[in-house]
């Protein structure tokens, strides 16, 4: 890639934060894409709306053995990473609100969501 050629990448967060690789692989990836100083939008949708709720229990009487890596979102500001959005239809579906999740997000409708995309150079799906 040339020097100084910024790119828009989108990642896409539809999973649950636990049972599957998909939503800690993301955000390795995001951070490794923010390293090398590309601008990052990060959305959550589906159950990927999870990821960002406030308080998840994964110890061992939670049945799930995972660490907790939910705090690591509250990180990405040091990274520069700001760009978060939350499907608002998503969000409702599962009973959350803005003030259930761990950091700051913006609330995108789909209609918003599907212009934020179209602006995107690459995106990437988990």
């Amino acid at each position: 890639m040339s020097e100084g050629v910024t790119k828009k990448f989108m990642y896409l967060n539809r999973k649950a934060p636990y049972g599957t690789i998909y939503a800690l692989e993301s955000l390795e990836v995001v951070l490794i894409g923010a390293a090398f100083e590309q601008e990052v939008n990060l959305v959550f949708i589906d159950d990927g709306v999870y990821q960002l709720k406030k308080n998840q229990s994964t110890g061992v009487n939670s049945g799930i053995g995972m660490k907790d890596f939910s705090k690591t979102y509250r990180a990405l500001e040091d990274y520069d990473i700001n760009n978060l959005y939350v499907d608002q239809e998503s969000m409702n579906a599962r009973g959350l609100t803005e003030e259930d999740f761990i950091v700051p997000v913006q609330i995108l409708a789909t209609a918003q969501l599907r212009e934020l995309m179209q602006q995107q150079d690459v995106i990437l799906s988990f």
